[in-house]
């Protein structure tokens, strides 16, 4: 019984990296300035929509890591 239980809660440990991303979004006044500029997108834009993207390749990481898939 006790393999079981450990097994999950190291699959549990995986959740905690979706955290990432709310960090660094958490305070606009860190990124809220307009250099560097990247294919004419300010920085407070293009480094918002960098971590969309990168939200969605570590959710997908967690989701496979995790093993919960069903």
């Amino acid at each position: 019984m006790r393999g079981p239980v450990r097994s999950g809660n190291r699959r549990r440990i995986w959740y905690w990296f979706l955290l990432i991303p709310y960090l660094f979004l958490l305070f606009p006044a860190a990124y809220a300035r307009v250099d560097p500029v990247l294919g004419g997108f300010p920085f407070f834009y293009w480094y918002q929509l960098a971590w969309v993207v990168l939200t969605a390749l570590l959710t997908t990481a967690v989701y496979f890591l995790s093993g919960d898939h069903g």
